[in-house]
C-alpha cells in the first residue's frame, strides 16, 4: 500500500508538470520573465513567497524533475545570497531525502531480491565509507544530484547520514549558484556558472575527503606501530609462516614476481591437507568404496563376496599415497622455484622481525617488509571427563596410529557429525569396523538442507554406521563413551575413539598476542586480509571464515599480492563463490546458497530439482541415489544463486555451477550448451531444462497450438 501511495504521488507530480507546462517556467528565460512579477508580489507577501518557493523546490527535487539548478538561481534573484542559500539548502536536502526514500520503498526490495549477493559488498563498503562516498558525489556537480538520490536509496545507508552529508556536501555548490542568481539578468546560460575551471575546483574539493581519509589512515598506522622501531632496510620482502596450502601458494607467488621470500615450516611440507587431511582421507575412502562394491557386486551382475581387509596393507597404501604426492610440496621443489625454505618454528618479534628456531638447532633472525601468517588449524578436543585417558585419536593422528595396528579396531566411536566425522565413519564401517557416530545436533551435516542431511544419514546407515543424533557426549568411562539424549544415558563401547567435532585456528606460539595482533577464533583481518598491522597478513584456516584447502589457496593470492604491492593497489578477498564437497558416497557438493540459508537471509528463491534416478548414465552405473538442486531468484530470472548436488562424482559436477556463478552464466546458457552423452554431467543440463519447463510461455504455446491445428486444415 505504501509503494502504491508513493507511486501515485510521484505520478501526479509528473503529470502536473507536463499537463500545466511547468517546464517552460523552469528555464533560464522563463525565470527571467517571471522574476519581476514575483518580486512585486513578494513585497507584500514575503512569507507566502518563501513558503511557496520552498514547497515547489521540494516537489521538483523530490519527484526528480528537471529545473532544480534554475530554481537555485531564482532563489538568489528573489532572496539574496544568505536567505536564498538557507532556503535552498534545506529545501534541496528535504527534496533529496524524499527522492531517496521513494527509491528505497519502491525499488530497493526488488533490486535486492535480484542482486542481493552483489549488493552485500556495496552495502558493506557504504556502511564503512558511505559518508565519504556521498560527500564526494555531492561536492562534484558532474554527477546529477537526482541520480545520486535514487541510487543511494537502493543501498543500506542510513537516512540521517544521507540527510546531513547531503546538506553539507551540497552547500558549496548551492552558494555558488545562489550567488550567481543575484546577477540573474546578466546570465545568458548555465555554462558560465559551471565552467571547466569551476568544475575542476569542485573535483579537487570532492577528493578532499579521501585525502583526509588517507592522512587519518597514516596517523592510525603510526599509532599502531608506536613502540616498534622500523628497520632502515630489510632482509626479505616477505616471510611466510606455515607451508600448508595458503603458505605454499603465497611463497610461490612471491618467488614468481622475483621477491625475496622465506617460507618457514616446523613440521611437514604440504600442511594438514597432504599429511593428515584431504589426501589420506580420500585414499582410505577409495579403499572403502571398493570394499563396498565387492559386497554388492551382484548389482553389476557379478558374484557378491565379503572382502578380506588386510588393515595394515590398507593403511600402508594411505601412507604411500601421501609419500607419492609429497614431492609436489617438497623443500627441494620450492627451493628450485626460488623460495628460501627454512624448517623451524617462527616467532614474530615485532611487525618487521621474525625469529626462527631452526630444526637443526640454530637460530635465525630475519627482517622483512611483510609477513603472512598461514599456520593452519588443529582439531578441537572437547572437555569431556575421562577423554584424556581414553586414548582418543583425531583426524590428524588417526593415520599413523591406525597404521601401527595389525588389525582394524573392532568397535569405533566417532564423535562428530560434520564432514570429517561422516567421511571417516562411512570409510571405517565399509572396511568392516562396527562404527557408532555420535552427533549432538539433530542432523548430520547440519549446514546442509534437510533433504541432504537425510540422504547422508541413510547412506551412512546403509554402510553399517549406527548414527546417534541428538546425543551429547557427557563422559568417558574406561572404553565406553556415555552420551545423553532426552534425559537418558546411552553407553557406546569402543576399541578406538575418533574425535572429529571440528577444527580451530592454530594461534599460539607465533608471538601474535605478544606484539598485539588481534585474535578471536581466528586471526582478525580486514577485507584485504591484513591484521591490525598493515604489513602483517593472514590466510587459510588461521584467517577463516572457511576451512577448505581451495579457499586457503584463493586467499593466498590476495594476501601475497596485497603484501607485496599494496602500496599501489589492494584487493579485497572475494568469497562470493566458494565450493565445498563432503566426500561421502554419494558425495555432497554445494556452491552458493542452499534453501536453509536463503530462508535465514530472507532471500526469495525458486528451487529446481532433478533426480539422478532418471539419468541414463546413473542408471547404467547403478548410481541413482541423489539429485541436482539449483536456486534461482523468485520471479523467473535464470541467475544461479546456489547449487547443491548429491550423487556419484558430485564434486566434479559442481564445477559447472561454480563457473556459472563466477562469470554470470545463467541456466538458459547451461541448457543451450551441448553435454556429451551419456555422462553424469548431463544432470546439470536436465536441471536447467526443468527450470525452463517451469517458465514455458503457456499463452504463446496456446496460440502455437492453434496455428498447428490451422495448418492441418
Amino acid at each position: 500500500m505504501k509503494k502504491l501511495a508513493i507511486i501515485a504521488v510521484l505520478a501526479a507530480l509528473v503529470a502536473a508538470y507536463f499537463a500545466f507546462g511547468l517546464g517552460q517556467y523552469l528555464t533560464l528565460a522563463g525565470i527571467k520573465a517571471l522574476s519581476a512579477d514575483i518580486a512585486a508580489f513578494q513585497q507584500d507577501n514575503a512569507i507566502a513567497v518563501i513558503a511557496g518557493f520552498f514547497l515547489a523546490y521540494v516537489a521538483v527535487t523530490g519527484a526528480s524533475l528537471p529545473g532544480a539548478a534554475i530554481m537555485t538561481l531564482a532563489a538568489g534573484a528573489l532572496f539574496g545570497v544568505v536567505e536564498g542559500t538557507v532556503i535552498v539548502s534545506f529545501a534541496s536536502t528535504l527534496g533529496a531525502t524524499l527522492a531517496f526514500l521513494s527509491s528505497r520503498y519502491v525499488l530497493r526490495d526488488t533490486i535486492e531480491a535480484r542482486f542481493g549477493e552483489r549488493l552485500k559488498a556495496i552495502n558493506a563498503g557504504l556502511e564503512r565509507d558511505g559518508a565519504f562516498y556521498l560527500f564526494s558525489l555531492r561536492m562534484i556537480p558532474v554527477f546529477p544530484f537526482f541520480i545520486v538520490n535514487l541510487v543511494m536509496g537502493l543501498t543500506r545507508i542510513r537516512t540521517l547520514t544521507f540527510m546531513w552529508v547531503s546538506q553539507l556536501g551540497m552547500l558549496l555548490g548551492t552558494v555558488v549558484y545562489v550567488n550567481a542568481g543575484t546577477q540573474l539578468a546578466r546570465i545568458d546560460s548555465l555554462s558560465g556558472i559551471a565552467s571547466p575551471a569551476v568544475l575542476g575546483s569542485f573535483v579537487l574539493l570532492g577528493i578532499v575527503p579521501w585525502i583526509t581519509k588517507g592522512i587519518i589512515g597514516a596517523l592510525q598506522r603510526r599509532k599502531v606501530y608506536a613502540g616498534f622501531k622500523r628497520p632502515r632496510k630489510f632482509d626479505r620482502n616477505l616471510v611466510v609462516i606455515g607451508a600448508g596450502s595458503a603458505g605454499l601458494v603465497s611463497a610461490l607467488i612471491a618467488a614468481t614476481v622475483r621477491a625475496k621470500v622465506t617460507l618457514v615450516e616446523a613440521h611437514e611440507m604440504g600442511g594438514d591437507c597432504l599429511n593428515t587431511g584431504c589426501v589420506p582421507s580420500k585414499a582410505i575412502i577409495k579403499s572403502a568404496k571398493v570394499a563396498r562394491q565387492m559386497r554388492h557386486a551382484d548389482r553389476y551382475g557379478l558374484s557378491a563376496q565379503e572382502p578380506q581387509v588386510p588393515f595394515k596393507a590398507v593403511m600402508a597404501r594411505v601412507l604411500e599415497t601421501i609419500k607419492t604426492i609429497e614431492p609436489h610440496d617438497s623443500v627441494e621443489r620450492y627451493t628450485g622455484l626460488g623460495v628460501d625454505v627454512v624448517k623451524g618454528y617462527a616467532t614474530i618479534l615485532d611487525p618487521w622481525t621474525v625469529e626462527i628456531a631452526r630444526n637443526d638447532g640454530g637460530t635465525q633472525r630475519l627482517t622483512t617488509r611483510s609477513i603472512i601468517i598461514a599456520s593452519g588449524a588443529e582439531p578441537v578436543v572437547p572437555d569431556i571427563p575421562g577423554i584424556e585417558d581414553s586414548g582418543y585419536v583425531t583426524s590428524e593422528t588417526v593415520w599413523t596410529t591406525f597404521a601401527a595396528l595389525d588389525e582394524a579396531p573392532r568397535r569405533i566411536a566417532v564423535l562428530g557429525g560434520g564432514p570429517i566425522g561422516c567421511e571417516l565413519s562411512q570409510a571405517f564401517a565399509r572396511l568392516g569396523c562396527e562404527v557408532t557416530q555420535i552427533e549432538r545436533g539433530e542432523r548430520v551435516l547440519a549446514r546442509e538442507d534437510d533433504d541432504v542431511s537425510a540422504l547422508a544419514r541413510a547412506s551412512l546407515e546403509e554402510s553399517g554406521v549406527r548414527v546417534l543424533v541428538g546425543h551429547k557426549a557427557v563422559r568417558i568411562e574406561g572404553r565406553s563413551l556415555v552420551a545423553e539424549a532426552q534425559g537418558a544415558e546411552v553407553e557406546v563401547p569402543f576399541d578406538a575413539l575418533i574425535v572429529a567435532i571440528g577444527r580451530k585456528a592454530r594461534l599460539t606460539g607465533f608471538g601474535l598476542e605478544e606484539i598485539g595482533v588481534n585474535v578471536a577464533k581466528t586471526v582478525v583481518t580486514d577485507e584485504f586480509l591484513a591484521t591490525k598491522f598493515p604489513n602483517i597478513f593472514a590466510a587459510g584456516d588461521v584467517a577463516g571464515p572457511y576451512q577448505f584447502t581451495h579457499t586457503a589457496s584463493h586467499q593466498a593470492w590476495y594476501a601475497s599480492v596485497n603484501a607485496l604491492f599494496g602500496t599501489f593497489r589492494k584487493f579485497k578477498a572475494d568469497y562470493r563463490v566458494i565450493p565445498a564437497v563432503t566426500f561421502l558416497d554419494p558425495e555432497v557438493a554445494r556452491v552458493g546458497l542452499n534453501e536453509r540459508e536463503a530462508a535465514e537471509q530472507g532471500i526469495a528463491v525458486e528451487v529446481t530439482r532433478y533426480d539422478l534416478d532418471d539419468l541414463d548414465r546413473a542408471i547404467a552405473e547403478s548410481e541413482t541415489k541423489g539429485f541436482v538442486k539449483v536456486l534461482t531468484p523468485a520471479g523467473g530470472k535464470d541467475t544461479v544463486l546456489g547449487a547443491t548436488i548429491v550423487g556419484a562424482g558430485a564434486g566434479e559436477l559442481l564445477a559447472e555451477y561454480v563457473l556459472a556463478m563466477k562469470h554470470g552464466i545463467g541456466l538458459n546458457k547451461i541448457l543451450g550448451t551441448i553435454h556429451a552423452y551419456p555422462t553424469m554431467v548431463e544432470a546439470n543440463k536436465f536441471a536447467a531444462g526443468n527450470w525452463k519447463k517451469a517458465h514455458k510461455p503457456e499463452g504463446l504455446l496456446a496460440w502455437v497450438e492453434r496455428y498447428h491445428a490451422w495448418m492441418r486444415g
